[in-house]
């Protein structure tokens, strides 16, 4: 794995730009996002000019090196954002963020030509473009192997059929990393990755998918019709794009582990203030040994939580990090933000269910984190592996 940009044993909180970075953020967000988030909530996506107000504030693509656009901040401040995004209760925002700013983006750095960076990074820094990646398929979901989407070598570039669903960003990408059979014989070893233009013939949209949560995180689902695509919106080299993927998977987990952490977070401080102003049976809720024991073990998972981001962090960034690491942290962080915040909503009692309380929403945002980057299921399948090996 190629070595990460920032300092090894030093955490995005304990670096000077990081204070300019989560202030930003911050006053965005409260200025941006907090007043309309419950209409975007409720229209199922957030505004496509919202993505252009991030880009003007230089919070897309802050990793990115300056001549692309970006901060050259190091992956650690990108994963402060993500974090910090979810800790305010914004975690369909959090997950566009995270599929645009701390997957897309990287993938495209790390594996594009010089000319495929030219093209479009400057532009998903500025959020002139917005990214999105297409993996899932309606038959095919953590089984990216059995996938049945094809690219075929045609004159002069690739024609690609098919379909794909679950699209994080689906109804506003502008460009979509395609994941795509180039040799159905081959496995694995037969899937290719290319940078699709949304505008081009054969490219089409569903209509966005209605979830639980998550609600103003567009998806959708990606039909391919004989779209031509050129020679040169190939990714990296044809038959490794499987490869691609485990490669990055480190980060992508990271991220959903930061969602995580920044959500158990927002949820705790919600709680708290609840359980102090609330009061029953003549004392506040505070003060009954339950609320007192339950949010004493928030808070000790949470820390422990934390303790393990950190570790699995620093080995990123000193380029250590193993697909295990990333299965480890994905799985304990996403189960215990489920069980974490369930607990706090618990202590809520009837309103803890009402969408007058933000609390609710942490709660249903929360459930989907399980599921995708990888199931929790497929989580320990992949640590299994590495004790047990593969089963006969």
């Amino acid at each position: 794995m190629t070595t990460a940009k920032a300092t090894p044993g030093v955490s995005a909180m304990e670096r000077e730009d990081s204070t300019l970075f989560l202030d930003m953020v911050r006053r965005i967000l409260q200025q941006e996002v907090a007043p309309f988030y419950e209409d975007w909530e409720e229209a199922h996506q957030v505004p496509r000019e919202l993505w252009n107000k991030l880009g003007e504030a230089g919070l897309l693509g802050v990793d990115l090196p300056e001549e692309y656009g970006g901060s050259d901040a190091g992956p650690d401040i990108c994963l402060m954002i993500v974090e910090e995004i979810s800790r305010q209760g914004f975690g369909g925002l959090t997950g566009g963020y995270n599929i645009h700013s701390n997957i897309v983006i990287p993938y495209i750095e790390r594996l594009g030509t010089d000319a495929q960076k030219q093209q479009w990074l400057p532009r998903m820094a500025s959020g002139e473009v917005l990214g999105a990646i297409a993996m899932t398929e309606p038959g095919a979901g953590s089984d990216l192997a059995g996938m049945r989407t094809s690219a075929q070598k045609v004159d002069g570039g690739w024609k690609i059929n098919g379909a794909k669903v679950f699209i994080t960003n689906g109804i506003l990408a502008d460009m979509v990393i395609v994941c795509a059979k180039t040799d159905p014989g081959a496995g694995a070893r037969g899937v290719s990755l290319f940078l699709v233009d949304t505008t081009l013939p054969g490219f089409a949209r569903g209509k966005s998918i209605r979830k639980i949560g998550q609600h103003a995180s567009d998806t959708a689902e990606l039909f391919f019709d004989d779209l031509v695509i050129p020679d040169d919106a190939l990714l990296g080299e044809a038959g490794k794009g499987f490869g691609y993927l485990m490669q990055e998977l480190p980060r992508e987990r990271l991220g959903v582990a930061a969602q995580a952490l920044g959500a158990i977070e927002g949820a705790l401080k919600l709680t708290l203030d609840y359980v102090q102003d609330r009061r029953a049976f003549g004392q506040r809720i505070a003060d009954f040994q339950n609320t007192r024991f339950t949010l004493a073990q928030v808070r000790a998972d949470l820390d422990m939580g934390r303790g393990y981001y950190n570790q699995c962090l620093q080995r990123y960034l000193a380029g250590e990090m193993t697909a295990v690491d990333a299965a480890v942290i994905k799985l304990q962080l996403t189960e215990m933000q489920c069980s974490c915040i369930d607990r706090c909503m618990q202590l809520f009692g009837g309103y803890g269910y009402t969408l007058e309380y933000p609390i609710s929403r942490f709660y249903v945002d929360s459930r989907v984190q399980t599921v995708y980057a990888g199931t929790s299921e497929i989580m320990k399948e992949v640590i299994a592996r590495d004790m047990l090996g593969r089963t006969q």
